[in-house]
């Protein structure tokens, strides 16, 4: 980020801190500038050609030089992500996304610009994916893997990923005092606590794990952390992924198509078909902010869609004939 012009800068500590963005997409939006920044002075021959892409300086980006920059600017450098960088869509929707932002902040926060060229940029269509999901049997062949020494702890982790739905962020971050019979609070995207509520499994296996949790030697900082690592610190997403990895080989499974988000989608999945949870409910379970992102578990379950219309109490009615 120091290496950003000053504007920059202002712009992304304005989405963090008025804005509420998580770090990880502020972190996302300032790879993006500077990457836009040097695309734009190489596209005005302003740098040498013999200067690698990395260590072009763009903090002496002015004002001037921004209000030069124009739609079809905006549509080249998209056009460089995806043919020289290879962005696929997701990527290049999320720099269309900060270059949004990032030119309304200008126009009508900063007002450094009259005009905002960025109006009129479209982002990528995405095609719609099924999220890929373990089912209830292996689901429980998962759980039945954990073993050695932080079984109780790894189990806990496994549990609360599987019914939850909890982000691998929201898990770790989890805190002792965030817990309360059968609720927890969890710190999700964009800094917004959420209530989620804990059944019998969850409670089990937490109350399970407490009564072996590692006490004596913890950080300072680390004391009121759920999940303790066997440095005696919160354990990290890092540690995370690769026991649920692990676990996922160990139980027969494609350790390379599973991973702690994979189990989000699969508690969503079990949920829905299984729970005859409905999608509002199901989208505030998840956190998302958009029921539109929840819809993508609407589409995973073809029977169940074709008994809801067979369980219509006009199913059975025929015409009469003479």
């Amino acid at each position: 980020m120091d290496t950003l012009p000053v504007i920059a800068k202002d712009f992304l500590e304005y989405m963090e801190t008025i804005r509420g963005k998580s770090k990880k997409t502020v972190q996302g939006y300032s790879y993006d500038l500077a990457l836009f920044f040097k695309y734009m002075k190489i596209k005005r021959n302003i740098v040498s050609e013999d200067i690698p892409f990395e260590e072009i300086r763009i903090n002496d980006i002015d004002s001037y030089f921004i209000r030069t920059i124009g739609l079809n600017d905006l549509y080249s450098f998209i056009s460089f992500a995806a043919n020289e960088r290879n962005n696929f869509n997701y990527a290049r929707a999320r720099k269309v996304a900060c270059l949004r932002s990032f030119f309304k902040f200008l126009h009508t926060k900063a007002k450094i610009i009259d005009d905002n060229p960025a109006l009129e940029l479209e982002p990528p269509k995405i095609n719609s994916r099924q999220p890929v999901h373990l089912s209830l049997d292996e689901s429980k062949a998962l759980l039945k893997a954990v073993d050695g020494p932080f079984r109780e702890r790894d189990y806990a982790i496994l549990i609360l990923f599987l019914n939850c739905g909890l982000r691998l962020s929201e898990l770790v971050s989890i805190d002792l005092d965030k817990i309360n019979g059968d609720t927890l609070r969890v710190i999700g995207k964009g800094n917004k606590e959420r209530t989620v509520y804990l059944n019998d499994a969850c409670i089990k296996a937490i109350n399970d794990y407490l009564k072996v949790r590692i006490t004596e030697g913890v950080a300072e900082n680390d004391k009121k952390a759920l999940f303790i690592s066997r440095f005696k610190v919160r354990i990290s997403p890092r540690t995370v992924q690769e026991l649920v990895k692990k676990y996922i080989k160990n139980a027969g499974l494609d350790d390379n198509k599973y991973s702690p988000h994979k189990l989000r989608h699969t508690a969503a999945t079990l949920m829905y078909k299984y729970g005859n949870v409905d999608i509002r409910a199901l989208q505030q379970i998840l956190g998302h902010e958009s029921v539109a992102t929840t819809q993508i578990y609407t589409h995973i379950d073809d029977e169940r869609l074709r008994q809801a219309i067979k369980s219509n109490p006009l199913s059975e009615e025929r015409q009469k004939t003479d």
